[in-house]
């Protein structure tokens, strides 16, 4: 669990939820007795309160989106106030243990749900007293913001502020959709330029066709990498070799066949390097 940080990303206190197995980390190991039993944690469960190094635990939620100020959780298991013995869907964690809103004097605040970032920016600026609300994520093993809590009249002007400027901030959203398209289309273009330049022979329209696929935004394939970005010779051979592994190969058959992925790539590398031969001979492409 994350208690709470600076803007530097400091924690004051520095309890942090994380799986823990008797294999490695313990909730005894780091908590003591008092508090564990103050959270409700059986010292072998795989989930565990466990206290991290104050620098300690960046993977736990990468720096750019730590947040600062006051920060509560939304618990994956059952707990208890350390205060009073109450319970809730949030909590916030102590030097004692986990406090419930109640007992943490944040009761008064109203939950704002993620969604609308201009929403949550006016609430938080217009709240004298506001709180990030993380949740502790199994399958990507990192705490994600859920929303945050912020006064309910503050939360009525930041309302009532997005309403009167709506139309706007819907044509600065579509003109930047115009932008990004733009952008978008022009790196392509570099993009296909550059793998006709490193493979020749490369028919152009698979090179364009490559540079569309692997820049595609939001892909998260070579492309849009950083190096992909900058038009890094070795990222755009790798997204070439992906685009005939998968298009010149037996690869995706092999995989539906049961080969493990290392298997299969060493199966089929003399068939890319073939193919990479021959496009990197200087030709006149189709």
């Amino acid at each position: 669990m994350v208690a709470d940080l600076d803007r530097h990303g400091t924690r004051s206190t520095a309890f942090l939820l994380i799986s823990a197995t008797p294999r490695s980390l313990t909730p005894a190991e780091h908590l003591g007795d008092a508090v564990a039993l103050a959270a409700g944690i059986d010292r072998w469960d795989l989930e565990g309160w466990v206290r991290m190094p104050s620098t300690g635990g960046d993977a736990l939620m990468p720096q750019a989106e730590r947040p600062s100020g006051i920060v509560v959780i939304q618990p994956v298991r059952a707990w208890s106030c350390a205060d009073c013995g109450g319970t809730g869907d949030l909590l916030r964690m102590q030097d004692a243990g986990p406090f419930c809103l109640h007992c943490s004097d944040l009761d008064h605040l109203v939950f704002l749900p993620s969604g609308s970032a201009a929403l949550t920016k006016r609430a938080v600026k217009a709240s004298s007293l506001s709180a990030v609300v993380v949740r502790w994520s199994r399958s990507r093993r990192r705490y994600e913001r859920q929303g945050v809590l912020v006064e309910e009249s503050a939360l009525a002007l930041a309302e009532q502020q997005c309403l009167s400027d709506a139309d706007a901030r819907a044509l600065r959203r579509e003109r930047d959709t115009v932008r990004r398209a733009a952008i978008d289309a022009e790196f392509r273009v570099r993009l296909a330029a550059e793998i006709g330049r490193l493979f020749p022979a490369c028919p152009a329209r698979r090179a364009t066709a490559i540079a569309e696929h692997t820049g595609e935004r939001g892909s998260g394939r070579v492309g849009r990498s950083a190096a992909g970005r900058a038009l890094d010779e070795e990222a755009i051979v790798r997204a070439v070799v992906a685009s005939v592994r998968h298009e010149d190969t037996d690869y995706d058959a092999l995989l539906m066949a049961g080969l493990s992925r290392d298997a299969a790539r060493d199966q089929v590398r003399p068939a890319i390097d073939r193919v990479l031969k021959v496009w990197r001979e200087p030709s006149k492409r189709a």
